[in-house]
């Protein structure tokens, strides 16, 4: 059978794909070969492939579409694909492999000069009987490019399916196949597990984990910031935080926009960070580029001007999914230059394989978003490239980030809440709709938590890399900083992991060396540091209600009057305001009362 699938290839051109990785076929990725071999061993109508961006969705959609085309079992093609930008890279791609796809098609007959078309689900759903017509009168491929998009609105994904009832084969792709909603997506599999829900079923799965195992992919160094936050709420109170400590979702998303805030002074230290770190990595990779990944565009415009004035130079500026963006995002792609700023558009999809930096300035916060963010930064030219990812310390995202390897399918089924197990999306599905408007400007995020961003600082606070947590924290420009930043571009996994254990472990020496009266930051570990939820703030001060309560009974005292008692010992803010770290020590003073009394 591989025999068979290996000719698929023989009429391509030589330098197609362009990039093999190491310890593959001559032509075809090993996952790519792979899925191949068994779709032609089986010839499904439907096929679904889900593979981590960055791995070669395209590469393995065009060669079976070029053998699908060879052996007459189609007779044209049809792409569909999210935006404009992709739409047009997708003929691009085809027409280096002789498939000749038209990517302005609007109506009527099409030139014979083309094998098929390309277009947007949001064209699908404008006019989907026009393309149906097509797909009736002759044998068509239809290739859904990240199919989870036609599950974004009810009339998109009944459009696809009146568009490509007919169709004679039909190929899904995808990078990310889970959505927090949910919305079926059109002609995938379905299947009901031991618990009762649905969940999507592919055809051939290739995750982040096998991909980096591979060669295929670049490892994620993810570099956490800290600081402190001042606001000013709708109400008129200001409130003072600091990012990873523990608080109510709304104080996290008030105190995550003031760090995004470009008037303070969180943002431009972070840029200046990740723009230190560029220069390292292109000491390796001279071409590297940087990416913002911003929410709005008030907010792109703003780090532009930042990045103008840290480093000197300006700032390729993308705010929206018309052709003069896709343009510069083409320009960009080819150029030398340092910095790209955008808004949503650049999350999905967009190939710009020399993307080495990023910086997440968005408060987006759903698994689907965050992995196609950082898939833009993954994709591997050579062998020892890295990723760096710049994060505010948010608990959501710094659990998105030590779990890039696991693989999520789309679940069908709301599960019922009695007794049964939940929706690990439920919190996130009001949020993901927001993140999956069509639109590239404003998520509606601004309108949610009416405030004024007041002031804000940075501390760099960790790396998370591989699972694992690295770091003690340290201010910008400190020589402890330098020493992540200044990790080489162009390492083994194993050499990265060596490296940051002993810059950790030169941090505490040099850490156990100071007086402790010059400590003005946590000095601890990482892991000895754990970013707090919510939830587990809950649970401890409920911890700390019980055990108080148990003391109420042994001592005689008012609840109120203990409480009292453990913010003079311990210092801090009433329990409602306090931190983990506070509240852990009124547990331990409370616990070392009661022994004493026994």
């Amino acid at each position: 059978m591989s025999t068979t699938a290996a000719s698929t290839s023989h009429h391509l051109s030589p330098a197609f794909p362009g990039r093999a990785p190491w310890g593959t076929a001559s032509k075809l990725r090993a996952w790519q070969q792979g899925a191949l071999d068994k779709y032609i061993q089986e010839q499904p109508r439907d096929f679904l492939a889900v593979a981590t961006p960055g791995a070669g969705k395209t590469t393995f959609a065009l060669t079976l579409a070029s053998w699908l085309l060879h052996h007459h079992v189609v007779q044209q093609v049809t792409v569909v694909a999210p935006t404009e930008h992709l739409k047009k890279q997708w003929a691009e791609a085809a027409a280096r492999i002789g498939i000749k796809l038209d990517p302005e098609y609007s109506a009527g007959p099409l030139s014979r000069e083309y094998h098929g078309i390309a277009v947007t689900y949001a064209g699908v759903g404008v006019r989907p009987m026009l393309h149906r017509n097509r797909i009736e009168q002759r044998k068509t491929l239809v290739i859904l490019d990240e199919i989870h998009h036609a599950g974004d609105s009810r009339s998109w994904g009944e459009a696809c399916l009146e568009a490509f009832e007919p169709a004679t084969r039909r190929l899904a792709l995808t990078g990310t196949p889970f959505r927090s909603d949910t919305n079926p997506i059109p002609f995938v599999t379905y299947e009901e597990g031991n618990d009762g829900i649905r969940r999507s079923s592919a055809d051939y799965t290739y995750g982040y984990g096998n991909a980096l195992s591979d060669g295929v992919v670049r490892p994620v160094i993810f570099l956490s910031y800290s600081g402190n936050m001042r606001w000013r709420t709708k109400a008129g109170d200001e409130l003072e935080a600091r990012l990873g400590e523990p608080m109510t979702k709304d104080a996290v998303s008030q105190a995550w926009r003031t760090a995004l805030d470009p008037r303070g002074d969180w943002m431009p230290n972070v840029l200046r960070a990740a723009d230190q770190r560029l220069s390292e990595v292109r000491k390796g990779i001279p071409d590297a580029g940087a990416l913002v990944i911003a929410a709005d565009q008030d907010s792109a415009r703003a780090y532009a001007k930042l990045i103008r004035e840290i480093t000197g130079n300006k700032a390729t500026l993308v705010l929206s999914d018309e052709a003069a963006a896709s343009q510069r995002i083409e320009d960009f792609s080819h150029s030398d230059d340092r910095w790209m700023v955008a808004v949503r558009m650049v999350s999905e999809g967009v190939d710009v394989p020399r993307l080495a930096v990023g910086v997440y300035a968005t408060t987006i916060s759903t698994p689907l978003f965050f992995a196609q963010a950082v898939g833009r930064f993954v994709r591997s030219r050579r062998r020892g490239e890295t990723a760096s990812v710049f994060l505010p310390t948010i608990p959501m995202l710094l659990g998105f980030a030590g779990e890039m390897e696991v693989e999520r399918d789309h679940v069908l089924d709301k599960p019922k809440k009695d007794g049964e197990e939940e929706n690990p999306y439920a919190e996130e599905e009001k949020l993901l709709e927001e993140a999956e408007k069509q639109q590239d400007e404003d998520t509606g995020e601004q309108d949610q938590l009416p405030f004024e961003a007041l002031e804000s600082d940075a501390v760099f606070d960790r790396v998370l890399y591989d699972g694992a947590e690295f770091g003690m924290q340290a201010h910008p420009g400190s020589d402890e900083e330098q020493d992540y930043l200044g990790i080489p571009g162009l390492l083994e996994p194993d050499q990265v992991q060596m490296l940051l254990q002993k810059r950790q472990a030169k941090q505490i020496a040099h850490s156990r060396k100071k007086p402790d009266a010059e400590a003005d930051l946590l000095e601890l570990p990482a892991e000895r540091r754990p970013v707090v939820t919510h939830k587990e703030l809950l649970e401890l001060r409920k911890q700390l209600n019980t055990l108080v309560g148990a003391y109420v009974h042994q001592s005689g005292k008012p609840h109120g009057v203990i409480h009292t008692e453990l913010r003079r010992v311990c210092g801090g803010p009433p329990s409602a305001e306090a931190t983990a770290g506070q509240i852990r020590e009124r547990i331990k003073k409370v616990q070392e009362w009661a022994t004493r009394m026994r």
